[in-house]
């Protein structure tokens, strides 16, 4: 018997978190009756979600996606010109871990794997995530500087984790996070009167965008895959 939220998490519906979400808001049946926080559950039961019945995940998948410009991070949306389901095409249904706002391009992982992207985006855990970002006017050392000692975010009520900068250019910088608050590169920029030109991501823990055309994927596998599952603290999953 496995818990509710972690089984709809290993069948790639979505994270525990927001598995104890849909079922709070009444949004999941099992055997016919409305589910509740902490049950327990097993392959027999049929589980529902928004009507569909979910079924048990044989095989994970993780991708390394180049998300383009303009592609929404979000299942649906009827506001959205194109959402990031509508970009990737894959037979199976797969999730992000992580987003990009809509004027980012870059590294995203997507996965069925539930108990991956839980991990993942736990804030506490401080996977490094790398971008590269050009600015509207020229780096200064004091900017570098204050960018890597962490930055209050007024809009947030936050101050940010320290974190590593490299000059590449006269406009442009590498920026290492351990954490994704909303718009969080854009915002520590514009709190020293930088506005964001271009953001690209190229580096999620050790998977890199390396060389993926703008919109393509590439399925991991190999030791890449499984030294991602040991960086997330699931050591286990190593047999692809």
């Amino acid at each position: 018997m496995t818990r509710l939220n972690k089984y709809l998490a290993e069948c790639g519906v979505c994270s525990r978190r927001n598995a104890d979400k849909l079922i709070d808001e009444g949004r999941v049946i099992v055997n016919g009756q409305r589910a509740v926080s902490g049950m327990q559950v097993c392959d027999r039961d049929i589980i529902e979600v928004n009507g569909r019945k979910v079924k048990a995940i044989s095989e994970k998948v993780v991708l390394a996606y180049n998300k383009p410009i303009g592609v929404v991070c979000t299942e649906k949306d009827r506001h959205a010109g194109k959402t990031i389901a509508d970009a990737v095409k894959y037979p199976v249904r797969l999730t992000y871990a992580g987003r990009l706002d809509k004027d980012s391009d870059g590294l995203m992982l997507m996965t069925n794997d539930g108990e991956l992207i839980q991990h993942m985006m736990k804030g506490a855990n401080g996977h490094e995530k790398e971008y590269v970002v050009k600015v509207d006017k020229e780096l200064t050392d004091g900017f570098l500087s204050g960018m890597s000692q962490g930055v209050y975010l007024k809009e947030l009520d936050r101050t940010t984790r320290p974190c590593k900068l490299q000059r590449v250019g006269k406009y442009t910088f590498k920026i290492i996070l351990t954490q994704g608050l909303n718009r969080q590169i854009r915002r520590m920029c514009a709190a020293f009167g930088y506005q964001v030109k271009t953001l690209t991501r190229i580096r999620v823990l050790n998977i890199e965008l390396a060389g993926l055309k703008s919109g393509e994927y590439r399925e991991l596998k190999g030791d890449a895959l499984a030294t991602l599952y040991r960086l997330c603290g699931m050591p286990d999953k190593t047999d692809f």
